[in-house]
């Protein structure tokens, strides 16, 4: 059994640009907080082999997710729980500094598993 705070600095910065703080992992998914500071617009990407949900603690902003079926734009704000399922396009702006918990299924594989598309919503600042 672990137990686990989140700790005061970031283990890395995400392909995507946000602060991710690395919790808990197994054989069957992970989770981590994101934080990506005000102002800041993603990078457009998919995953090729993972899913994610993500649950927003505190702030503002949008995420933008497209797939062969729909296109929507989600308004990220304390409470909402959204899916980024495998293959599915997407790009976030925080509009209030955001922080959100991520769980990842199967666990994050690495730095290839991200791949950065041309078209997104918004312009990137990264």
């Amino acid at each position: 059994m672990k137990t686990v705070t989140i700790p005061q600095d970031y283990h890395h910065i995400a392909p995507d640009g946000a602060e991710i703080r690395e919790l808990l992992e197994n054989q069957h998914a992970g989770i981590a907080q994101g934080f990506l500071p005000t102002g800041v617009v993603s990078k457009t990407f998919r995953h090729k082999t993972v899913s994610e949900f993500w649950y927003v603690l505190s702030g503002k902003g949008k995420i933008w997710r497209k797939d062969n079926q729909e296109e929507q734009i989600t308004e990220l704000v304390p409470g909402v729980t959204i899916d980024i399922p495998q293959g599915t396009a997407f790009q976030y702006r925080s509009d209030e500094d955001l922080t959100f918990i991520i769980v990842t299924m199967p666990p994050w594989p690495g730095a290839d598993e991200a791949v950065e598309i041309d078209t997104g919503k918004w312009q990137s600042s990264n």
